[in-house]
């Protein structure tokens, strides 16, 4: 195989869109020669990895050239697909070791961004009173400063087990580390994320407490 096949919907077949067509079966169409199918694989599962990326990113733009390289990766490699594997979970080792990657070159990126596993969480935006809104902005704001403090290792497996909602064997698939090691890391992740968590709000209530008594202080002076 050489060049990714392009994957504008005009490339792609009603027949190769069809939500019942097994991932297993359109990798062996691609083996066959036949580009659309492999336009129907990215169809369907591009907006997926693009999450996978996001969930460790926390970037659009990163986000989508992660996902965009992910699917290069898999033209390249199909014909090496392991069939007794899930397509997903080899498109997310793929897509979640490429953003891994992309970390390490990128010190200084932002972590985890929390907003999208909030939504699921919430109610509808619109719906909500202003205040409420503002209430649920400044609650994700802290919880996106406290996960962007841990490690990349833990906030990885931490995003994708309750951000994503993989299971600890799911992680283990794609990340290639061992399961009781992605339960150590997972269980590290959320004892860190707690410690954090506490002295943001103490330092927050800290704050809270001094501003309260400068203006006790000011009203007295009046």
């Amino acid at each position: 195989m050489s060049a990714v096949p392009k994957t504008t919907r005009a490339d792609v077949s009603p027949r190769a869109l069809a939500l019942t067509r097994d991932d297993h079966e359109l990798i062996r169409e691609c083996l066959d020669g036949h580009q659309e199918s492999f336009a129907a694989l990215v169809k369907r599962h591009e907006e997926r990895a693009y999450w996978a990326a996001y969930r460790v990113l926390g970037d659009g733009e990163a986000s989508r050239d992660v996902a965009q390289e992910a699917f290069v990766r898999v033209w390249r490699a199909l014909e090496r697909f392991d069939f007794s594997m899930a397509f997903t979970t080899w498109l997310y080792r793929i897509t979640v070791n490429l953003a891994i990657d992309h970390l390490r070159r990128n010190k200084r990126h932002k972590g985890v961004d929390v907003d999208i596993f909030r939504e699921g969480l919430a109610d509808d935006g619109h719906d909500q009173a202003p205040s409420h809104r503002q209430d649920s902005e400044e609650l994700s704001g802290k919880v996106r400063s406290v996960l962007e403090t841990l490690d990349e290792k833990y906030r990885t497996v931490l995003a994708l087990r309750d951000l994503e909602g993989l299971s600890s064997k799911q992680i283990s698939d794609i990340t290639g580390i061992t399961h009781p090691t992605v339960r150590w890391r997972l269980h590290v992740a959320r004892k860190q994320f707690k410690e954090n968590w506490d002295r943001l709000e103490a330092r927050n209530e800290r704050a809270r407490a001094r501003a309260i008594d400068g203006a006790i202080t000011e009203d007295s002076l009046q």
